[in-house]
């Protein structure tokens, strides 16, 4: 049985904290295969795991939005890049666009994203087990082991297996 969301946002700094001890501890060994062992846990927890019966993340963090992001919105709503910004972004203290609610303003009926086609990239590539190398991703893998119940399992996976090494 996979974790709530609810479960994670409720345990979300105990989670984060657990995550990165273990990293800390098994980044020590091979990173290669680590990578590779990830990647292939990825796929094995995504076969059980029903984004749209959660879709915790578009609840709970706001994705970056790069230029090429806000330009994509814009010939899909028939706006101007400005507009889009003005209508669904603010610049967060780091100088990013992120979506101005939380909620996700795209977060549509059934927990599905009304811009899916559109989506940012962070959007595409979260939660990000599969895309960057783990020593490149690891504080996002930390960071989202206590939103999203795939990656949770994921380091659970990892830590049972990581045990006794």
């Amino acid at each position: 049985m996979t974790i709530s969301p609810d479960e994670l946002n409720k345990n979300a700094p105990r989670i984060e904290r657990d995550s990165r001890k273990f990293f800390d501890r098994i980044l020590k060994f091979n990173k290669k295969a680590l990578d590779q062992e990830l990647t292939g846990l990825h796929d094995q927890v995504f076969e059980k795991i029903d984004c749209l019966a959660c879709a915790n993340c578009c609840k709970t963090i706001s994705p970056v939005f790069k230029d090429r992001d806000i330009s994509r919105l814009a010939d899909h709503f028939g706006m101007r890049p400005g507009m889009v910004v003005d209508k669904y972004l603010l610049l967060d203290s780091d100088g990013d666009y992120v979506p101005k609610t939380i909620p996700c303003p795209f977060l549509g009926e059934g927990n599905r994203c009304s811009v899916y086609d559109h989506r940012p990239q962070a959007c595409r590539n979260y939660p990000h087990t599969d895309t960057l190398p783990l020593s490149k991703s690891t504080s996002l893998i930390v960071k989202n082991s206590a939103v999203c119940p795939a990656v949770y399992e994921m380091v659970k996976i990892m830590e049972a297996r990581y045990a006794t090494k």
